[in-house]
């Protein structure tokens, strides 16, 4: 391991830095295998957040059709991609207690977050919350870009995107900002959050940690992201409802990977 000095360490004083493995293509089968057997061993709380997430994402499409901000319609539903290593914290803390045979029932694990988590988890949700502003306001900036700041209906955004040439423009233009903001959302957070439930380390700490997890298998961990991004995509479009089982399938999933991944 190497040594880094982080958080309220003393000056003077290395503190061991997590140890990274590279993961493969095998060790995300094998995660999601675990992540389906830990949903049928303690379900509760994984459907639980699976039906507040699909309620939360139709409410938030609902004001905003309501509200005549359809274009921002899709990049909330994109979003949910983003948010949703947090909204799983109950999953991940899921299968930390069937790995431990502690109580897996939904009054054991609410309000139940490990003591050394609580505070650095909240500034990783500061970290999601900050990441879902900046992708809707650069949502509303592409936007104003090429349709000006008036607000298209249904129909006549559709019909601009799909049909001109500056629809077409804007699709791809917000597409490529939205994957690398997608992209540097996913490194910082894809292993933060578990390992926060799991070791007495800071969110910083732990956001270098993911990234680097992510550097030592780029591709195999970009992979898994779009395999993420497609899966709630797709979860997505049956009114939210498909989150209710592809979320805490996710969650479990990337807790075991998270054990894959970080090894020291």
């Amino acid at each position: 391991m190497s040594e880094l000095v982080i958080g309220n360490t003393p000056p003077g004083i290395a503190v061991a830095e997590p140890e990274v493995r590279a993961i493969t293509v095998d060790d995300i089968s094998a995660a999601l295998s675990d992540g389906l057997r830990d949903l049928r061993a303690a379900p509760a709380m994984g459907l639980m957040i699976g039906v507040i997430y699909a309620l939360a994402g139709n409410i938030l499409f609902w004001a905003a059709t309501s509200f005549d901000f359809m274009f921002l319609a899709y990049p909330f539903a994109a979003g949910f991609a983003l948010v949703a290593p947090f909204a799983a914290v109950g999953v991940y803390e899921t299968s930390r207690r069937l790995a431990t045979g502690e109580d897996t029932s939904v009054g054991a694990l609410l309000g139940r977050v490990p003591a050394h988590a609580r505070r650095e988890l909240g500034y990783m949700a500061l970290v999601s919350a900050f990441g879902m502003i900046a992708w809707v306001y650069a949502a509303g900036f592409v936007y104003a870009l090429f349709f000006g700041i008036s607000s298209l209906g249904e129909t006549d955004i559709i019909t601009a995107i799909v049909s001109t040439p500056r629809g077409i423009a804007f699709l791809v233009t917000g597409n490529v900002i939205g994957a690398v903001m997608a992209t540097v959302i996913f490194s910082v957070s894809v292993i933060a959050y578990p390992m926060l439930l799991d070791r007495d380390v800071d969110f910083v700490t732990a956001m270098i940690t993911s990234i680097r997890a992510v550097f030592a298998a780029p591709l195999v961990m970009l992979g898994w992201g779009i395999f993420v991004a497609t899966l709630l995509g797709v979860a997505i479009l049956p009114m939210f409802l498909g989150l209710i089982i592809v979320l805490p399938v996710l969650g479990h999933a990337t807790w075991h990977l998270y054990r894959r991944a970080v090894v020291g």
